[in-house]
């Protein structure tokens, strides 16, 4: 029963922007388990609505929005509905991110041929459509001086990799942003106001799963190397970040702030030798 509560989210509302993709919906669906409310964010409000109903038809609770992250007006719209729907908000998992061929140099191309604007269209999605939701949401957090923000940071921000310079250099950014939130709520509105990030290492997603795999499922040079650095030797499962995500969302974790949690199969820790 003590673990039970610990970990309880019933009644809790959470919103997880991005929560169509891989990991977001995975992460929904993990939250809908533990009791939450879900609000899944995402573009397509067709994808929304289908994954909210896979919840609901599993006896969870879900309501798919249509929104924007790097667009305030929708994500105020979102608020709304959110409320609406839902009465508050005491969860905000910031998913959305993602990369662009124009801000990864491939094995043929150097840094001189990185396309800036590229460059600058990833480090907002990544960075920018995480603060603007912390900020659109926090705002009902801080009303009522309570709330857990979880940030998706990445392994690039620990260990830049190779090729994907925007991406990491946004991510390295989302995991600072992580620990000055952190210390910007509590310090002005109260400890009860949590932010804290997680860092996945390699998931297959639809994103990477070219540049890991091969059309038959093989994997490429790049995929090799990085399973070659990662001691459980294998990619992660979606669903192996909902323990971190349950535990950073509870009261499990309620003396925890301004900390990157990595889930990576031990490759942060691993030197190669």
């Amino acid at each position: 029963m003590y673990i039970e509560e610990l970990f309880n989210l019933n009644n809790k509302v959470a919103i997880v922007t991005g929560g169509t993709g891989i990991l977001g919906s995975a992460m929904s669906k993990a939250l809908a388990r533990a009791g939450a409310k879900v609000a899944i964010l995402g573009r397509r409000k067709d994808a929304a609505d289908a994954l909210a109903t896979e919840i609901k038809n599993a006896g969870g609770i879900a309501l798919g929005v249509t929104a924007d992250v790097l667009q305030e007006q929708t994500l105020r719209g979102a608020r709304k509905i959110i409320l609406d729907q839902f009465g508050g908000i005491d969860i905000l998992i910031n998913g959305a991110g993602g990369n662009m061929p124009g801000a990864t140099i491939m094995p043929d191309k150097s840094f001189l041929d990185l396309r800036i604007d590229d460059f600058q269209k990833v480090v907002d999605l990544n960075l920018t459509g995480t603060i603007l939701p912390s900020q659109i949401f926090g705002e009902v957090m801080v009303e009522k001086k309570r709330g857990v923000i979880i940030n998706i940071s990445s392994m690039t921000s620990f260990r830049p990799l190779t090729r994907v310079v925007g991406y990491s250099a946004a991510k390295a950014a989302i995991s600072n942003f992580t620990q000055w939130l952190a210390v910007e709520m509590a310090r002005k509105f109260g400890a009860e106001i949590r932010v804290n990030a997680i860092a996945p290492g390699f998931f297959l997603t639809e994103q990477n799963r070219t540049l890991l795999t091969n059309a038959d499922g093989s994997l490429t040079a790049r995929g090799e190397s990085i399973i070659r650095n990662t001691p459980f030797a294998r990619f992660g499962e979606a669903d192996e970040l909902n323990g971190t995500l349950l535990w950073l969302c509870s009261n499990a974790s309620r003396f925890v702030s301004g900390i990157v949690v990595p889930v990576d199969g031990g490759f942060s820790a691993f030197a190669g030798v």
